[in-house]
């Protein structure tokens, strides 16, 4: 077995055989529960308040939004018939060399993730450290630093099955202090209607919020369903990962919604901190590290996974080096030489308008297929079904377009605002760029795809 506990995993994105699979649609509950423990979610909730939503719209956003999960736990079921990592399977919709400039975008957001979980976490500790007297000023920080990195770096790199074991253990103890947050900030929510309507414009704000962090999972689902049997049920998979990260993220997004109708938000810790009586506020700060670390874990794994689809001839172990080395020097810059976490944030959320239409056309393709692909040919090259015209596809690269057309003309960010939004009265729709994405591959897709379904599939159960 080469992929236990504490022990380097061998294995990267090429295809896991059917005797070493393991495991069952359970641990992608506690995988997406534990991960999305995270302040991020308190954040969100908050934002959407900021944006004129009341208590009870903003609590409604945060579910609907949470709904997402469906779709990105949906995407891992191609994990189980290929066996390989999501940007693999991905080439079956976009070719070869069509998938690469997708592939360096997410392994930049998955970096760019990485240091701010990091520096939230580090920042966390730190005030843990000078509270408790045992150090402050820079060395509180240099030392926060090293243990937040070393805690993710250790278990990303150990891989697959020490970062599903660290997740479900981290969820055990996250859930209850965020439970015990959510008890205590609940009840002095102000559930009366604000003076003036939030408009269409507060509307999309709320949404674009709530759903990006659904949307970053998108090209990374089936990297922790690869390992699973061939006969685990496609149902159960769908349903126990949407779960685990709808369950969390709801229940962290209405803290923050509750919490913003209370008091001042902008410094959501600060703010947050505040709500709480004194012997929970190092707990607090406690949870505000756990979580950083297990968001981050998950996304510095796939990072590692990401540089070998992009061509790296290394291990998986070695990849997740580069990673770890990028991660802890953009966190450096940003604790100790600039504050430039605001304008990476900003950076970030401004990729929607390429990630929202590329999970459409994945998630189209994936429909068509049923999930069937040619798993040898996903690895081949020139030489196999999805090297398409000089490796690219024309449908998936058609419909990419179009739907970030549509994103950029609709967005509303910090760094873009495209020319549709005064018109709309505001309203930020980038994240049905994923729809017109997915609906412009079905029209140029539909028939040419099926070609590409082996002849003999193994048979896996619906239910």
């Amino acid at each position: 077995m080469s992929d236990e506990v504490f022990k380097v995993e061998t294995h990267g994105i090429d295809p896991i055989p059917d005797e070493e699979r393991h495991g069952s649609a359970m641990d992608l509950f506690w995988l997406w529960f534990g991960s999305n423990l995270t302040f991020t979610y308190v954040i969100n909730g908050a934002l959407a308040v900021a944006f004129g939503l009341s208590f009870w719209q903003a609590t409604a956003v945060v579910v609907v939004s949470g709904l997402s999960f469906f779709a990105v736990s949906a995407a891992g079921l191609s994990g189980i018939r290929t066996g390989t990592a999501t940007l693999v399977i991905s080439r079956a919709a976009f070719g070869v060399r069509g998938n690469f400039p997708a592939g360096v975008l997410n392994w930049v957001v998955s970096i760019g993730y990485t240091i701010v979980n990091t520096v939230v976490g580090t920042l966390a500790l730190e005030l843990i450290l000078a509270q408790t007297g045992l150090a402050d000023g820079k060395p509180a920080r240099a030392i926060a630093l090293a243990i937040t990195l070393a805690l993710t770096f250790t278990v990303a790199m150990w891989g697959h099955a020490t970062v599903q074991f660290a997740e479900r253990w981290a969820a055990y103890v996250l859930a209850a202090g965020f439970g015990a947050l959510l008890v205590l900030v609940l009840p002095g929510a102000d559930t009366s209607a604000p003076s003036a309507a939030p408009g269409l414009s507060g509307w999309s704000l709320a949404f674009v919020v709530m759903l990006a962090g659904p949307f970053s999972y998108l090209p990374m689902p089936a990297d922790y369903t690869r390992y699973l049997p061939r006969t685990t049920s496609l149902k159960s998979i769908t349903w126990t990962g949407a779960l685990g990260g709808f369950v969390s993220s709801v229940a962290l997004g209405v803290a923050g919604v509750a919490a913003a109708t209370q008091t001042d938000m902008t410094d959501a810790v600060a703010g947050a901190q505040g709500l709480l009586p004194g012997w929970f506020q190092p707990l607090f700060l406690a949870l505000v590290l756990g979580g950083s670390v297990t968001n981050s874990i998950i996304t510095l794994y796939s990072s590692s996974l990401n540089l070998q689809v992009l061509g790296i001839p290394w291990s998986r172990a070695r990849a997740l080096g580069v990673s770890a080395a990028v991660t802890a020097a953009g966190s450096l810059a940003a604790l100790f030489l600039t504050d430039f976490t605001t304008s990476l944030l900003s950076f970030l959320s401004l990729l929607i308008i390429v990630f929202a239409p590329w999970g459409g056309v994945f998630l189209a393709d994936m429909l068509l297929r049923r999930c069937h692909y040619d798993a040898d040919a996903l690895h081949t090259g020139s030489e196999g079904a999805y090297w398409y015209r000089a490796g690219y596809h024309p449908a998936g690269m058609a419909a990419l377009l179009a739907g970030m057309v549509f994103a950029a003309l609709t967005c509303d960010s910090a760094l873009w605002t495209g020319p549709l939004v005064a018109p709309l009265g505001g309203a930020d729709l980038t994240l049905l760029g994923s729809v017109v994405s997915a609906l412009a591959y079905w029209a140029l897709a539909r028939r040419g795809v099926r070609a590409n379904v082996p002849a003999a599939v193994p048979a896996v159960p619906a239910a």
